[in-house]
């Protein structure tokens, strides 16, 4: 029997690929392990957004190879796509798959499950034989320079991502890692070119899974046939009075639409499809009783978008916008296509529409040329407006960007001061809104437990991106109204009401 262990990094798009794989290798005969000690094969899914990111695969390699020396590793996602040659010279990888290559790891595994691979060098597999069907364009190379010729070197595959124009994705069942709520991809790719980030030449052009696919999906995620019916609503969902432990619906309730690039979904498509009819299509077509949007552009968050949002609550009440500046001379070296004055419009309008809504973004401190006025711009304007989490990225180059070769590059040290300001910032308001939220009553949807949890606690996740920890014992997947009592580090406490709605 084989065993495997997917280890997952990066964003929300690389959490769906790393579904798809698990459900392809599942579908396969493998069997998934969370302990890594037991696995036969390794699978890392990288990202490779900062050097950070870079670090923390590297070290997860490492880690994972001193711990179980006979499992098979192979290492595939953005890194593995950026810096193939990096990868391979680390001890422990047998095989580096670029996201071109990403959707013959199967075929990959099934070859490992028969095969004996020595613990040396020399021993390759031409990665034709890999493919099923008609040949398939593969590279089949090892890195040159970064080892000595008795080190050990990895096979890789990996090819030009943009040659690649096909949507590369699988089908997910729900349930993949354990994730209550499946995340669906929908959108690859990126044709911006910010001055800072690789993901377009690691991800490709922009491309999207056709609608009636997407349709289709949901409908597969959110309707199981020992479950036919289904409420089309939140809002016509009639709650269940019971005062015994409900059964986990076999269905998804609440779905992650991801991408790269959300919101240019459908532009690539004949006919062409705006995000907003995307999502007007699904409400319309599918049972899904919570859509939630991962990452959309500040341009994309139309007034259309935010009415929509505003009208339904069957869409989570969360919004993630990448800011990263908020001085527009550093947007504009980044190559941003707005200004803070208009992401400024679009958050005030999601908060006077959606007083309650999450409000996240991203912010990158230390970009080359940036002045201790622009850091204070961006902290003030943080500051003024209604956010309710940041995720903080120290900048760091990007082989191939073009702020990787600008002059003015700020010095670490001075890197690390502002995002230690900002995330100190980002906390203050992360509690805020927390607090904003006590005696309020929530819908919240209840968390797969993990193993090492508190058993007598079940977590929840609101429509607005809380984090809830309810003092009693529930399967996951139920929707629970909970009145919010206090707050407890990042989490708040939320308690069933005397007369108890559970569904």
């Amino acid at each position: 029997m084989t065993t495997f262990h997917i280890q997952q990094f990066g964003c929300r798009a690389t959490q769906a690929d790393g579904a798809a794989l698990e459900r392809q290798l599942l579908d396969r005969g493998c069997t998934s392990t969370a302990d890594l000690q037991s696995a036969n094969i390794v699978v890392l899914n990288t990202c490779t957004v900062t050097a950070a990111a870079d670090a923390q695969a590297r070290e997860a390699i490492r880690k994972i190879h001193a711990q179980n020396p006979a499992a098979r590793l192979i290492v595939t996602g953005c890194y593995a796509q950026r810096a193939p040659e990096e990868l391979a010279a680390l001890p422990g990888v047998h095989w580096v798959v670029g996201n071109s290559h990403k959707p013959q790891i199967p075929a990959l595994v099934d070859t490992l499950r028969t095969t004996q691979l020595p613990e040396t060098s020399s021993n390759f597999y031409p990665a034709i034989a890999l493919a099923s069907g008609p040949p398939s364009p593969f590279h089949s190379f090892v890195g040159a320079g970064l080892a000595s010729p008795a080190a050990h070197l990895a096979n890789i595959l990996t090819g030009d991502i943009f040659n690649h124009p096909e949507f590369l994705s699988a089908p997910i069942q729900g349930g993949e890692s354990q994730h209550t709520r499946p995340i669906l991809k929908i959108q690859d790719g990126c044709n911006s070119r910010c001055s800072f980030c690789v993901i377009p030449f690691v991800r490709g052009k922009s491309r999207s899974l056709p609608a009636d696919i997407v349709i289709r999906e949901i409908r597969k995620l959110t309707v199981a046939e020992t479950f036919p019916s289904v409420s089309p609503s939140l809002e016509q969902a009639t709650p269940v009075v019971t005062p015994n432990l409900p059964h986990q619906p076999p269905h998804a309730r609440e779905i992650v639409l991801s991408g790269i690039n959300l919101g240019t979904y459908g532009r690539d498509l004949a006919p062409r499809i705006a995000f907003g009819d995307l999502i007007r299509r699904i409400l319309d077509e599918t049972p899904i009783e919570r859509l939630r949007i991962s990452s959309i552009e500040p341009l994309d968050v139309t007034e259309d978008l935010i009415e929509l949002f505003a009208g339904t609550q069957r869409i989570a009440q969360h919004f993630h916008v990448p800011l990263q500046s908020a001085s527009d001379r550093i947007l504009a070296a980044m190559h941003r296509w707005y200004r803070a004055e208009h992401y400024a419009r679009r958050v005030d309008l999601i908060h006077d529409r959606l007083p309650n809504a999450a409000l996240g973004a991203d912010v990158i401190t230390g970009f080359p040329g940036e002045t201790e006025s622009d850091h204070a711009a961006t902290l003030a304007f943080i500051e003024r407006h209604p956010f309710t989490y940041l995720h903080v990225f120290s900048y760091s180059p990007r082989p191939g960007t073009k702020a990787a070769s600008l002059p003015n590059q700020v010095p670490a040290p001075t890197i690390k001061r502002r995002a230690r300001a900002l995330r100190s910032l980002a906390e203050q308001k992360s509690s805020t809104f927390r607090q904003s939220q006590i005696s309020r009553t929530l819908r919240v949807l209840t968390l797969h437990r993990a193993e090492h949890a508190d058993t007598h606690t079940t977590p929840a996740l609101s429509s607005n991106y809380l984090r809830v920890q309810i003092p009693e014992v529930f399967p996951s997947n139920l929707w629970l109204d909970v009145v919010v009592k206090s707050g407890e580090g990042n989490y708040l406490i939320g308690e069933l009401p005397p007369t108890r709605t559970e569904s």
